[in-house]
């Protein structure tokens, strides 16, 4: 861990549903980047993404300070970048009675990274429910994504909805709910962060397009966790919808190129 994060334990967003935070950039860039995941611990607990494996050991302290492993019955994953997927393995080792919801594509993509036994696997889609015996969780992807694979969840108990990396955006520093940054650096940052990791948003029609994010807000979700993103809850969810529907349109900064690699270089050079 550099020396200067910050350690934010985790946040209770609804009724027995935890997001839990980690992040990478703080101290060594000018914005730092959310790596949360989130549980569910309701009558079956399920675990929603992994986190990032060079951070396994605070993940798994706060997931575990939440929930016994062998209550945990399911881990959800909602794509397989190793954002995501990190700590998978570890998770099923630990947890002996759950099983991991992941589909075909993932599991082809994962290759030989995935120990975990096909006995012990689910697969399934955007589109189906998963029957948690106090809750029905709908998987249903965002409108923004990376991976061929990603599936979002949807908890119609609490209206919790949990995005994988869609409303995602920078942080200046890290904060738990995205009302604790400027509006205009929080719509500039998801526009941005839009782009970058979808940049087909360019070429998509706008019809089909906008026909996904009205998706999501028909299910009115109370509030939106997310891999990239602090808490979004109340009126910052239609911001947070607004936003999403411009992003095609929006004009974003220019990703860093060599010129700025050769400043990170020379930093290196100069320090060592």
């Amino acid at each position: 861990m550099h020396p200067m994060k910050t350690r934010l334990e985790p946040t209770r967003i609804a009724p027995e549903t935890f997001l839990i935070h980690d992040h990478a950039g703080e101290g060594t860039a000018p914005v730092s980047i959310a790596l949360n995941t989130m549980l569910i611990r309701g009558e079956q607990p399920v675990v929603v993404d992994t986190g990032a494996s060079e951070h396994r050991e605070q993940y798994l302290e706060d997931l575990f300070s939440l929930v016994e492993p062998e209550e945990v019955r399911w881990v959800f994953v909602s794509h397989d970048d190793v954002d995501h997927t990190g700590n998978v393995n570890a998770v099923m080792a630990a947890c002996p009675d759950a099983t991991l919801i992941i589909d075909w594509f993932m599991q082809e993509r994962m290759g030989a990274t995935l120990e975990v036994s096909p006995l012990r696997w689910r697969w399934m889609q955007d589109g189906e429910t998963l029957d948690v015996g106090d809750r029905q969780l709908q998987l249903v992807r965002p409108p923004v994504y990376d991976s061929p694979t990603t599936r979002g969840l949807f908890d119609p108990t609490t209206g919790v909805y949990w995005a994988s990396d869609a409303f995602a955006t920078p942080m200046p520093v890290p904060v738990r709910d995205v009302t604790d940054i400027d509006p205009e650096v929080w719509a500039g940052g998801m526009a941005t962060f839009n782009q970058y990791i979808s940049p087909w948003l360019l070429l998509a029609d706008e019809r089909r397009y906008q026909a996904t994010v009205d998706r999501i807000e028909a299910l009115q979700p109370t509030a939106i966790a997310g891999c990239h993103t602090p808490v979004i809850a109340g009126d910052r969810v239609a911001g947070a919808m607004d936003i999403t529907r411009r992003t095609p349109g929006e004009v974003v900064p220019a990703q860093p190129d060599q010129a700025v690699l050769d400043q990170i270089q020379r930093t290196l050079v100069e320090a060592a």
